[in-house]
């Protein structure tokens, strides 16, 4: 019998010299001229490579808590000694930027803001240019993590000014999960790169550094081939489509939802100005349990997820993610939770929810 050669267990190796050709290409969908890093690993050891690389005793940092992973941003800080101020929103809310300004001006001396720019786990959307422009009125770097947001609403990094951006492509640019990129700016590296900066770790931007200086060439330890060239086949589908319409498709798609949800009566989590593209979060009825519905939504073939986070589980998550940002996904979720509502003997006019559906991609 003849043996088939299987190309996942036999990998190329993926070329050094293409690294930075992937670099650039981030930093074009990032809008920004900034260093860009790539991390071997998903979107949140990038994130904790930043908290570590940057933490340090003396440092002060304002870290603004809209989900889990704002929680974690701030712990990892802690542990390398920084002083780090909590502010957090109400569960599964956004942010307001009233309230990042007064503890800007309680707390002089801030080095570092840290934030969440679209949350996943409740559908919001934080005040990301508000926010951005008081930090650099006080001459505060930035840290966004943009991994739910890259591709799903607009981000010019250099524009606005951004220290610090991380990315992950398995969300609006459609690609792999197990790689990850940031980008950093000059004043990033000047808190980063001290005498006492982690070294000889995966969680180490200073050694990342010295691969941009040795010219992008082999990334530090052994790269898994096939993560960079899915990433690789990601960025050629972006760049065909273009991220503006990439955008523009998130846009339509969360229109949709809203649209079609409202038409059920649904109770949206947040209004369309505080909400992420890629999202959609409504807040189930008293009397039914999450729980039903993403069961009832499964049989139809749909799939609806519960928010996540402490007292977000009585939020429905209709996700129109990269891919999934389509006229048939967008009403496949749309019916769905309807006809779970009228399952559980609740008024659901789905006629009236397919039509507003299809209005919006129309439009």
């Amino acid at each position: 019998m003849t043996e088939v050669w299987n190309p996942l267990y036999g990998a190329p190796v993926y070329p050094a010299k293409r690294y930075a050709t992937l670099a650039h290409r981030i930093g074009a969908a990032l809008k920004t001229d900034n260093d860009v890093l790539l991390v071997q690993a998903e979107a949140v050891v990038a994130l904790e490579a930043v908290a570590t690389s940057l933490a340090r005793p003396g440092l002060s940092a304002l870290n603004i808590v809209t989900s889990p992973y704002g929680g974690w941003f701030g712990q990892w800080l802690r542990r390398g000694g920084a002083n780090v101020i909590d502010i957090s929103a109400q569960p599964g809310l956004p942010i307001d930027a009233e309230t990042v300004a007064e503890a800007l001006d309680a707390n002089p001396g801030i080095h570092v803001l840290a934030l969440v720019h679209a949350e996943s786990t409740s559908g919001i959307l934080n005040p990301l240019p508000e926010i951005i422009v008081l930090a650099r009125a006080r001459g505060i770097a930035t840290v966004v993590d943009a991994v739910a947001s890259v591709g799903g609403h607009r981000l010019d990094v250099d524009r606005s000014g951004i220290d610090i951006a991380v990315i992950g492509p398995q969300k609006a640019l459609g690609g792999p999960a197990g790689v990850s990129a940031l980008s950093v700016s000059p004043r990033a590296w000047e808190l980063i790169l001290r005498d006492d900066a982690p070294r000889d770790s995966i969680l180490s931007l200073a050694d990342l550094k010295a691969w941009l200086d040795d010219g992008h060439g082999a990334l530090p330890g052994t790269p898994a081939p096939l993560e960079f060239f899915a990433l690789e086949a990601a960025l050629d589908r972006v760049e065909a489509e273009s991220i503006e319409q990439i955008i523009t498709r998130h846009e339509k798609a969360a229109s949709a939802s809203r649209a079609g949800l409202s038409a059920l009566g649904a109770n949206l989590w947040v209004p369309a100005e505080q909400a992420s593209n890629l999202v959609t979060t409504v807040s189930v009825p008293a009397g039914i349990e999450a729980a039903f519905v993403i069961r009832f939504a499964a049989r139809l073939g749909v799939e609806l997820t519960a928010g996540v986070g402490t007292n977000l589980s009585h939020l429905i998550r209709l996700n129109h993610t990269g891919p999934r940002a389509t006229f048939q996904t967008v009403l496949a979720g749309v019916v769905a939770y309807g006809e779970a509502l009228r399952q559980a003997g609740l008024p659901a006019d789905v006629g009236d929810a397919s039509e507003a559906v299809a209005k919006t991609y129309n439009a």
